[in-house]
Order: structure tokens, then sequence, then C-alpha cells
């Protein structure tokens, strides 16, 4: 049997870096590099550029023969087994036949496994164009492992089947199968947070007709008699509450009393995916030899660019003679990434500001152009509101924005991560990782905290309206309504269609390079993704359904990807999914807090139970809308605020603004009442309580369930016990059989013992 990977080159390459690799040509550094893998075994076959497609690429062929692999196995002490384990496997899910349905052949799910290396050396400097090992055959071919992987990986009508973890483990190696792996259970474990969130999105839709606030709002004879303050200045009338109607029983459909529930299931839920993976990651380390693999023998694996880039050298420990960055340049350089990081940071919070400011003045334009509030733009055949023309529009121009910083940013973050020189791979992986998810959470995520945490909340009241950046803009903070995102690159950018080339290397070749950096893209897009349906999952109880779905096609488009459009890569191991577990953990703590103060201060369900139980007096929510809505005498509005045409009766004297504050007339006229007191009071203490109590279910959820699980824990100890019996027992023969050999050379009447070979015999005996 031979393992195969092919290397293609260049001649006429003209990235030549002579100095630093032993004053070389590439040629020369080629034929080097080749006669030393000649040496240790390796067979080596080049095509002639003649055959190739454009008569100008050699492909050398690499075959490594068994013995080879075998000599490098017992190097690397990859273990195999020695003896099957004693102890029965434990049943992750009872009732196994409710789950045949979903499960693959026994063939595909514990495939045999074989030896693959490959090679990574001397891309860098242009010495190779390309390396990488070769598929086994076209992916239509039938009895293959690429063929195995289409078919039952692959297609989407595989959907509901579960994913040949074992066969992805040992075509592509453990750190994309780990990928895959925490990616299917995490989709797994969103079919929990799906259905909870339609249960609480149906009981909005059922206590539809229960909602009194809404049917208030919309009768003429109360919402229809409110007349409400203007919403900016000069430019937008007085209207009538009425007209906010539909947006109400909207609000109701995610603002509901059961979406308290479902944020601290959700609380809870976070804390049991995060653990319950902590347990599926431990038996995938037991099944696939990772127990005893360690993080650091990659720390000792140089990056190649280190190596050129820094050319002092210094005594290690360990590796004797190594490279390195003086601590001044080091600083510099960090200092200079820092201030970059933090210039886009700002450049992001920027450009929310000037979308913030778009929208208020845009929504003053559409007003100084329907002077009827109640009237509506006819536009591409359907009416629209001017608050839903702005809504659209500023949230065009916010997804470009997002998309044209995120853009430049990932070639920033390359290059001023290249800039640092990471040590080793495993380093610049978790510096890129932090780098991009600070940039991506700001760019994603700062326009639903706007929404959530600002919007409507510093907007003053008519005789002392608040605006942006104080007086210089003269753009009012935005109201809130009184009545209450995911771009996906399905398909790869494909150069040819492969098949229409002869050779299988060249089918190869003309296939998209996965980069180093493949998986991190894919662990970001998920992270973002779990982001959104933890940290505001409050406000839109279905976002886990549609991530569901998404999820069940992001499964099959990757494995698409992976089997047909992209090189094979080269298989390296990976324990966990790395820096980005800790990601998780700190979305999953910042989600509680996010998702109590967006119930608290954004959802109108703690007012309303004040009202409920402390305000109303025959227990109902009858007279809420009038309850939540002060008073302005209109005569005294400001002159720059009244606007500039009065449609209102003449015998109006009052309009209404949403706040709680004290009627005109009063002794402290316009102050906060009592009743904004008892709101804040009771929006602290659920804040408090909330957070108290679902940290207190995660961290005793967490202490419940152990990290390993316990027949994992045994096999482990098992095995240990049973390598410390075999080497004992080995031991023991190897003394027998010295003490045998000593009998026959010596006879017994002249043979004499000597203490040390009496213990041994007594033990041996």
């Amino acid at each position: 049997m031979k393992i195969s990977t092919f290397m293609c080159c260049n001649p006429e390459n003209p990235n030549s870096d002579c100095v630093h690799f032993f004053c070389l040509t590439p040629q020369e550094r080629r034929r080097a590099f080749e006669a030393n893998l000649e040496k240790i075994g390796l067979q080596l076959e080049t095509e002639d550029k003649s055959d190739s497609k454009d008569q100008k690429t050699y492909f050398l062929k690499i075959h490594a023969p068994w013995d080879v692999l075998a000599t490098y196995a017992d190097v690397l002490k990859i273990k195999v087994p020695f003896r099957e384990s004693d102890i029965p496997h434990g049943q992750d899910v009872p009732l196994e036949w409710l789950s045949r349905p979903f499960r693959l052949p026994d063939d595909i799910i514990r495939p045999q496994l074989v030896l693959k290396t490959g090679i990574k050396r001397l891309l860098s400097n242009g010495t190779f164009n390309a390396a990488f090992p070769l598929h086994d055959v076209r992916y239509a071919d039938s009895k293959s492992e690429r063929y195995n992987l289409y078919k039952h990986w692959a297609r989407f009508l595989c959907f509901y089947k579960e994913q040949p973890l074992n066969l992805i483990r040992k075509y592509y190696g453990e750190k994309i199968g780990i990928y895959f792996a925490w990616l299917g259970f995490y989709t797994e474990m969103l079919f929990f947070a799906a259905i909870m969130g339609l249960i609480c999105f149906t009981y909005g839709v059922l206590s539809y007709d229960d909602n009194i606030s809404s049917k208030e709002i919309c009768d003429p004879e109360i919402g229809g008699s409110i007349v409400m303050c203007p919403l900016c200045d000069k430019k937008c009338p007085f209207w009538k509450l009425n007209s906010t109607c539909l947006s109400s029983w909207q609000s109701h459909l995610f603002d509901n009393e059961g979406t308290v529930f479902f944020a601290i299931f959700m609380g809870i839920w976070v804390t049991l995916f995060l653990e319950f993976w902590k347990r599926r990651q431990a038996r995938l380390e037991y099944q696939w030899d990772l127990v005893d693999f360690e993080e650091e023998q990659q720390q000792l694996q140089i990056r190649p660019e280190f190596e050129i880039k820094c050319t002092k050298r210094r005594i290690n420990k360990i590796t004797q003679v190594e490279p390195y960055l003086p601590f001044s340049s080091k600083c510099a350089r960090f200092s200079l990434s820092a201030t970059t990081v933090l210039l886009w940071i700002s450049l992001i919070v920027a450009c929310i500001i000037g979308v913030i400011a778009y929208r208020l003045a845009v929504y003053a334009a559409f007003a100084s152009i329907i002077k009827d509030p109640l009237r509506k733009i006819q536009l591409v055949g359907r009416f629209i509101t001017p608050q839903l023309a702005t809504s659209v529009t500023a949230s065009c121009i916010n997804f470009a924005i997002i998309m044209i910083l995120n853009f430049f940013y990932e070639k920033v973050a390359v290059w001023i991560t290249d800039m640092e020189i990471p040590k080793t791979h495993l380093e610049y992986e978790n510096k890129l990782t932090m780098k991009m998810f600070l940039f991506q959470f700001v760019n994603y995520y700062s326009s639903c905290f706007y929404v959530a945490f600002f919007k409507g909340k510093f907007v003053g009241y008519p005789g002392a309206y608040s605006y942006m950046l104080g007086n210089l803009t003269k753009l009012r903070n935005e109201e809130c309504d009184p009545g209450g995102f995911l771009s996906k690159n399905l398909f790869s950018k494909g150069r040819h269609n492969p098949e229409n080339h002869y050779s299988r290397w060249e089918q190869d070749y003309v296939l998209q390079n996965f980069s180093q950096l493949g998986l991190f893209y894919e662990y970001l897009e998920m992270v973002i993704q779990f982001g959104f349906i933890t940290l505001f999952v409050a406000s839109f109880p279905l976002a886990p359904l549609l991530a569901l779905f998404n999820n069940i096609l992001e499964i099959r488009v990757d494995a698409w990807k992976f089997t047909t459009q992209f090189r094979r890569p080269v298989a390296s191991k990976a324990r966990n999914i790395g820096a980005w577990q800790e990601i998780l953990n700190a979305v999953a703590i910042l989600s509680v807090v996010t998702n109590a103060f967006i119930m608290a201060f954004t959802s109108d369900m703690i007012p309303r139970m004040v009202y409920l139980y402390v305000l109303s007096k025959d227990r109902s929510m009858s007279g809420y809308v009038n309850s939540s809505l002060s008073i302005y005498n209109i005569s005294q509005i400001h002159p720059q605020n009244m606007p500039e045409e009065r449609w209102y009766d003449n015998s109006t004297t009052t309009c209404r603004y949403r706040d709680y504050r004290n009627p005109p007339g009063h002794q402290r006229e316009y102050d906060h009442n009592m009743q904004f007191w008892h709101i804040l009071a009771a929006k602290m203490a659920f804040i408090i309580i909330m957070e108290h109590v679902v940290f207190v279910v995660k961290f005793f959820v967490a202490w419940m369930i152990p990290d390993v699980p316990s027949d994992v824990k045994a096999r482990i100890k098992r095995e240990r016990y049973l390598i410390q019996e075999y080497l004992h027992n080995y031991e023991v023969e190897r003394l027998k059989m010295q003490l045998s050999a000593s009998f026959i050379t010596e006879p017994c009447s002249e043979m004499t013992l000597t203490s040390d070979k009496q213990e041994m015999l007594s033990e041996c005996l």
C-alpha cells in the first residue's frame, strides 16, 4: 500500500529567496529537498510538463511505502490497539430503534483507519507552488471513501441522517472532524431551543385576542381620540395613537408573558449546550486517540515565516537553538496592532452614529412630505409608512457598511497578525481569532445593542427634548413606537470543471485550495450566529428556529464544498475547538445579562405587570394604555418644536407622550411620578432576580454534569491498566528467558545464585 502526495512546481517562479535558504535558487532548493525525501525512503515520480494542461507546470508525485509509514508511526508514537476493550460501550441514546432511520451503515460510521501523511514545507518562499494529498478517486466513482462521503454526507437529501464523523476524521483529519462534530452537535441542540421558541411564538398568536392593550390602541373611541405629541421638530405633525394599531399587534407576538420564561430557558440551554459539548468532545478525544495528545507539541513547530523574518538566535533548553523576536520589537508591533484594532472599532462606532443620524434626518424629511401621518406612500404598488421606509433604507445602508468594513478588516486583521510575526501556527490562529471576533462582535452587534438599549431611552419630553450630540445636529433622539440578517455563501467560486482534465493530479490541482484559515471562517460564521440567538433571543424567539434551518443547510453545503470543490486538506490533529470554546463561554455569560436588560428595559412586560398587580383596581389590563402615556400642554411647547402645520382640532389643548411624568398643573409639573419609580424598582429587581436565578442554575448544572462521561473515564483507566499489565508481563517473560539461559549455560551443581538472582527467580516462579 502506498500513500500519495503531489506537489506542483514551476521552474520559472520568480520568487527566489536565496539569502534565507542556504543561498540556493528555487531549482536547487527543490533538488535538495527531493534528495532528502528519497533518503528517507519516499518514492518520487516527476511528470513531464508537456503532459500538463498548461504545458508549464511540473507535477512531482510522492509515494510513501508502508515501511516508511510504519517507521514514522513509531517515531511519532502513533497508538494502535493491541487488545480489544473488554468494557461494554455505553449507550448515548436509549431506545436505539427510534434513532435507526437517522443512522448510516456501520462500515461508514466505523471505517478502518490507515495512516496518512503530507508535506507542508517550502511553500511560503515559493520553492513549490502547491502541495496537497490527492483525493482517492472522483467523487462520483463508487467504492471509495470520497464517494461514500458524497453519497452519505454531502447530499442535501441526507439532512436527517447523522454525520459519518469517523470517516470524516479518517479522510480529512481530526481538526476538520472536530469542527463538523461541533457543528452537528450545535444543530442538534438548536432543535430544543427552536421548539421552545416556537411554543413562545405560538402562545403570542393564541393570546392574540386577549391583548387588551392593542385593542385599546386600535379602538377609535380610545386610541383614535388620543392625540400624540410630534416625533420631530417642525416637520412632524401631531398624530393619533390608533395609527400604531398594526405594530402593537405585531409587537405582542414577540413581547408577551411567555418571553420571560423563554429567556430564562435560553440561559439554561446555553449552559447545557456547552457542558454536553464537553462530554461529546471528551468521547471523541478517546475514540480518536487524542487523550494523550498535547497542544504543546504544536508549540514546538515554528512557522516558516517566523524563521525567515527573525534572524536573531538564542539558546532554548528544548530545541537548543531557535530564532526569536526581540522584546522591544514585539512591544512595538503589539502597540501598532492594538492601535489599528481600536481605530477600526472606532470607525464602526462612527458609522453606526452616521446611520442613526440618517434615520433621524430621513424621518424628518418624510414627515415634511407627508403632512397627515395617517397617509401612506404608494411605492411599487404597495403602501408604506414613513417609519417603514426609514427603517428599510437605514437597514440597507447599515448592511452595506457591515459588508464593506468586514471585507477590508479581514485583510487588515491578517496584515497586522502577520506583522506581529507569531511564532507558531497555534499562536497565529489564536491571535487572528481574537482580533476577528472582537471586530465582528462590534460590527454585527452594535446596531442590535443600539435598538435594544439606547433607542427611545434618552428622548426627553416635549418641554426638554434630548438631541443627538447635544444641540449640534438639531436631530431629536429616536423614539420607540408606543404600540410596542444572514448572508450565506452557498457555493464556492470554481475555476474550471475538473473533470475536463485528463490526469488525476491535475483534476485536484484546479480545485480550490483549502487554506490554513479555512476552518477559521467557518467557525467565525457559526459563532456570530450563536451570538445572535443567545444575546438577543428575548426580542425574537424564532431566531433559534431560523438558525436550525440555516445549519441543516450549512452542514450539507460545507460537506459538498469539502467533497467536490476543495483539494484534500493535509490532515492535522486537534483535541478541541480551541479559542472558540472560551469565546462561546464568554458569549453565554454575556447573554444572561443582555436578555435580562432586554426584558427589563426594552420589553413592556415589567410596566404591564406593575400596572396589573399594583395600579389596576380590578386586576385587569383595561386602562393600561392611558396609564402609560403622560400629558403635556400644547401651549407650552417651544416654537422650535411646534409643527409647521396644525391639522388637529383647535379644541385640543394637550398631547400625549410615552413616559411616566406628572401632568400640567401638578405641584411638581412634568417630574417623574410614583409609577415611574415603581416600574424602575421592579425592573432593577427583575434584573437581579433573573440573573441570580439563571447563574445559580447554570453553575449548578455545570457542577452536576461532569466534563468527561463515566464510561470514558473507565475505559481510559482500563487501557492504562492493561498497558501497565502488558509491560509488567513483558518484563517478567524477559527475566524468565534470561534466567533460563543462565541455567542452561551453567550446570546446576556449579552455579551459585546471587541474592539478586534468587529474588528474580522467586518472583518469576
